[in-house]
């Protein structure tokens, strides 16, 4: 097979938020982007914003055999695979002994496993050809603690994990490996609420509260185009904006001050709960 000319990535999550303006800016660099979405529609419409060679998939990337046939696919048409984002994700939040075990589960599934899923499938592709760049979407969360929002947390500190292990195994083999963490970004995400099915309850505000504890939510837009600049250098751990990396790393150096603004927040939030 002729190798094709144009830069390709596979976005999972693609059909909203941060996937979606990953999806449209790389499409807008030249790139030949595959939007895989639990919601087809969703995806479709972004393959219509993308135009050109755009296309989508409906997947669901708890599926570990669907991932790796619509990887396998999107390279067999396409004959190279640069980019591998492993965007999609979902939020749970409350207090910890609100949550059942099947919420845990349900984002351990889409969170954790949606992207091993993607790891494990475009890796071996991305070996065998000798380059790519597999960019793993995890959170300000998989960087210091997030009450309220554990669930989330324990699975992003997890995608931090396995990224940073694999960079190192991976770069001397010609792949690249980097973690976005951003803090809140301004997506459908902030205003979903918990999946309904799970019965949790009450949840802090997400918009509220993670603006009370890291700023206004971040354009989306803004942060596509920076996490496309930091790739461009190979930076390992994306965190954006600038006020997010300051605040990380004022909490490597005084974690009790975070642990203070925490405990100050969550009490905020709790005085609003009926």
């Amino acid at each position: 097979m002729v190798m094709a000319a144009m830069p390709t990535a596979f976005v999972t999550g693609g059909g909203s938020g941060i996937g979606r303006a990953l999806a449209k800016a790389l499409a807008a660099r030249g790139t030949t982007v595959c939007i895989a979405d639990l919601n087809v529609a969703a995806a479709e419409a972004v393959a219509r914003e993308c135009g050109g060679s755009a296309s989508s998939l409906a997947l669901d990337v708890r599926d570990a055999d669907a991932v790796k046939t619509g990887i396998e696919a999107f390279v067999a048409e396409n004959g190279r695979l640069d980019y591998m984002f492993n965007n999609a994700g979902i939020g749970i939040a409350g207090e910890v002994d609100d949550i059942a075990l099947p919420g845990w589960q349900r984002i351990v599934d889409v969170n954790l496993y949606g992207v091993l899923h993607g790891v494990l499938a475009a890796y071996p592709i991305m070996l065998k050809q000798g380059f790519g760049h597999i960019v793993n979407t995890a959170s300000l969360a998989g960087l210091g603690p997030a009450p309220l929002f554990t669930p989330y947390a324990l699975t992003k500190h997890a995608v931090v994990g396995l990224s940073t292990s694999l960079r190192i195994e991976a770069a001397s083999r010609g792949v690249r490996v980097s973690v976005v963490c951003p803090a809140a970004v301004e997506t459908p995400l902030l205003d979903s609420g918990n999946p309904g099915d799970l019965g949790i309850g009450w949840a802090p505000d997400a918009r509220r509260f993670l603006t009370a504890l890291a700023g206004p939510p971040y354009p989306v837009e803004t942060c596509a185009d920076d996490i496309l600049a930091a790739l461009s250098r190979n930076t390992s751990v994306i965190v954006l904006p600038g006020r997010a990396r300051l605040a990380w790393r004022l909490g490597r150096l005084f974690p009790a001050l975070v642990e203070k603004i925490g405990l100050s927040a969550v009490a905020k939030e709790r005085s609003t709960r009926v």
